[in-house]
């Protein structure tokens, strides 16, 4: 059985291309990633104690 060390490193060879571009381009998805984040925490939080009017006013109001 291959180590979880082995199977990483297979799994970075495989998509290269990705890693080293993640590596040298100037830009990020961070920003959008911490908006949909947010956004997921809030549906989760009001998953059946609302209907949709009040889920709407929570997202658009939340910091």
């Amino acid at each position: 059985k291959p180590s979880l060390i082995a199977s990483f490193a297979r799994g970075i060879a495989r998509d290269l291309a990705a890693v080293r571009a993640a590596v040298t381009e100037p830009w990020s998805n961070g920003q959008t990633e911490g908006h949909v984040n947010r956004l997921k925490l809030v549906k989760r939080q009001m998953y059946g104690r609302a209907k949709l009017d009040l889920l709407e006013a929570r997202l658009l109001g939340a910091p």
